[in-house]
């Protein structure tokens, strides 16, 4: 099969990287990239694909925003901050 020992040395590649995380899995990472992507306003439908979830309740635990995130959207959605800026 043509592209077979590229694409195994791909994989062998991958998983050494995995090993590499310092205690990060996969699970870790995936759900990282998911609170990071909806920290910075990525819409629901969008996040809903990428992860793969059925409901918005299974992707609740991936978008629970910090309190530096929620005190900045706070903060750009002030009347008198959008008054300065416009």
């Amino acid at each position: 099969m043509p592209g077979t020992s590229s694409r195994a040395a791909h994989i062998r590649a991958a998983l050494d990287d995995v090993e590499d995380l310092d205690g990060w899995t996969l699970h870790r990472l995936r759900h990282s990239a998911l609170t990071h992507d909806a920290e910075d306003g990525t819409s629901t439908p969008m996040l809903l694909a990428r992860s793969r979830h059925a409901s918005v309740r299974s992707l609740e635990r991936y978008s629970r925003p910090g309190v530096d995130t929620v005190a900045r959207h706070v903060a750009e959605r002030e009347p008198a901050a959008r008054r300065k800026s416009h």
